[in-house]
């Protein structure tokens, strides 16, 4: 059977299914892969009235601006310490919550939970961070009230730099531990429950079924959502960091997209902040490869 004659076969047996997949692939096509293009500005110094093809060709001048800018390694350091702490206390936390829920045997108090924690998914960064800043507000925030009802004293934690990637990794956990909870939940009813029961038969306690037969059982999930947040730990939300932090707080809280923001945005040098936006983009793709290949070779759990 040729190839042509192959094609035909498989149309026709799942044409309504590639019908359904066809918004999916114009989106990528148009808002993913044509903006590609795009991609040579930063090897140009561009002009947005000459165009792309006529912008004068100036090679890996603005690679070598970035890394010989003074503010290189801040931003670095900035960036990666608060993607590295919202992996390590975001990535489990979405994984203990589901483990709890699977153990709640009333279903209203677990329904009212996850409603409970979902809920903040939906609202925007915009609302968040303005939440945030009001909470923590020296003057009548409640987080402030409370400390002096204790008899502290009040901290301006939006202008205290040490304070800012606390606040927004617990932030950011707040907002989308419920969310996150779902594919965890999905996992967990994939679990056969023949092996609960053999375990309960062998004697096995909660902490021992939980242990041996539940984890075991999420690890595949568990690992390729690991790959995926791994693969983003340099692609810190641009929103709410913008709208959280303020120039007293630039040591800690400028990262490496609100860099390019003012960079592109407001002084207007595009293929500047094209080549930084490429290179992340070249770094977290291989962070995802390596985690991906890692995870192959000892679980076997893999996205490709």
């Amino acid at each position: 059977m040729t190839m042509q004659s192959r094609l035909k076969r498989a149309w026709r047996r799942s044409k309504y299914l590639w019908l359904l997949f066809l918004p999916c692939l114009l989106y990528y096509a148009i808002f993913k892969y044509a903006p590609m293009f795009g991609l040579v500005i930063t090897f140009k110094n561009y002009n947005v009235f000459k165009g792309i093809w006529a912008s004068e060709w100036v090679g890996f001048k603005y690679y070598r601006m970035f890394f010989e800018n003074p503010d290189f390694w801040v931003l670095m350091k900035n960036t990666v310490l608060l993607g590295v702490y919202k992996l390590v206390f975001g990535f489990p936390a979405p994984i203990i919550l589901a483990l709890l829920l699977n153990e709640v045997r009333n279903a209203v108090f677990k329904k009212w939970v996850q409603t409970v924690s979902y809920l903040p998914h939906f609202i925007s960064n915009v609302i968040v961070a303005s939440m945030v800043i009001m909470f923590l507000s020296p003057n009548g925030g409640i987080i402030n009230e409370l400390i002096t009802a204790l008899g502290g004293k009040p901290v301006n934690f939006m202008m205290e730099p040490g304070w800012f990637r606390p606040v927004y990794v617990l932030s950011e956990i707040w907002q989308h531990i419920g969310w996150e909870t779902i594919i965890f939940l999905a996992a967990l009813t994939a679990v056969d429950p023949q092996l609960y029961e053999a375990a309960s038969i062998d004697g096995a306690s909660r902490w021992r079924k939980l242990w041996h037969v539940t984890l075991p059982g999420i690890a595949p999930t568990i690992m390729i959502i690991l790959i995926l947040d791994i693969g983003k730990v340099l692609e810190i939300g641009f929103e709410k960091v913008f709208l959280m932090y303020n120039p007293a707080i630039y040591d800690t809280a400028d990262i490496i997209s609100t860099y390019v923001y003012r960079a592109g945005m407001e002084q207007g040098n595009f293929s500047y902040a094209s080549s930084i936006d490429l290179f992340m983009g070249v770094i977290s793709f291989i962070f995802i490869f390596s985690a991906n290949f890692i995870s192959r070779r000892l679980g076997g759990t893999s996205l490709w």
